[in-house]
């Protein structure tokens, strides 16, 4: 009896020692927290997508109070979040650009022809490594949804024509389904702005081949930039470029182009 009496005085001793012990410990070997991250994180939209650059909420409050990333970084956040971020570290606000993911691609089942019957593995990234895509366009989209799969705000879903549709009411411009395409077909757009944009990615110059793989694809005809009265648009790189300092969004590149490439951002 005695013997169990002294091993539970003992054990309690030794568990008050070491309580003692982790206690002096924390306090020797604290880190000191600025109470801005803590602050800046709470008014951060949670999401953790990385739009910002860093690895998540917590990396990039950190950047902020160490005055290494804007407070407009947060595009999850969007406006409502900087301007709390800014009122923390009593900077002011500046301005947070609002921004969707626009797709240029338009080659939907309908339009662009498939190389065959694909058996691997349905993602992607897997088909493009094996077979360089589906499509016969070999810049087109495959259509089997990493983007929709990729991105944590469920603003992307796989349409009946097999393209994505993105919802720019639920997209915060995060990036993630830029990183997931494998063909690079998703940009980032600013939704304020006003013109003219390319809905295809093809860089193949071979006129006849481009026709045959996809019946909305771009010939570099070259229309566009000869028609534009305010010479905004550049045809050099192989798809239309806009330069949206000179367009002015009058629509002739979008009525003069024959395979309807061209749409006005407005309008998508």
């Amino acid at each position: 009896m005695n013997t169990v009496i002294y091993t539970i005085i003992v054990a309690l001793v030794i568990g008050f020692l070491l309580g003692m012990l982790l206690g002096l410990f924390k306090k020797i070997f604290a880190v000191e927290v600025d109470p801005k991250v803590a602050a800046i994180r709470e008014v951060l939209s949670g999401g953790n997508c990385g739009g910002c650059g860093y690895a998540g909420c917590d990396a990039f409050a950190a950047a902020v109070a160490r005055g290494e990333a804007p407070v407009t970084g947060c595009v999850a956040g969007g406006a409502s979040c900087a301007a709390a971020i800014s009122k923390i570290m009593g900077v002011e606000g500046g301005t947070a650009v609002k921004k969707a993911a626009l797709l240029l691609c338009q080659g939907s089942k309908e339009c662009a022809k498939d190389k065959g019957i694909y058996n691997g593995v349905k993602t992607c990234k897997a088909a493009n490594l094996a077979v360089n895509g589906t499509k016969s366009c070999a810049f087109g989209c495959i259509g089997y949804g990493d983007c929709e799969a990729a991105c944590p705000f469920g603003a992307i879903t796989m349409g009946d024509d097999g393209l994505p549709k993105v919802n720019k009411e639920k997209c915060v411009g995060c990036g993630k389904c830029v990183k997931a395409c494998p063909k690079r077909l998703f940009t980032l757009q600013d939704i304020s702005v006003k013109g003219p944009v390319a809905l295809c990615s093809c860089h193949n110059d071979n006129k006849p081949q481009i026709t045959k793989d996809c019946s909305v694809g771009c010939f570099k005809c070259g229309i566009c930039a000869k028609k534009c009265p305010q010479g905004a648009i550049d045809v050099s790189s192989g798809i239309p470029k806009v330069d949206y300092t000179k367009c002015d969004s009058c629509g002739t590149c979008v009525t003069s182009c024959p395979k309807k490439v061209l749409k006005m951002i407005q309008d998508i």
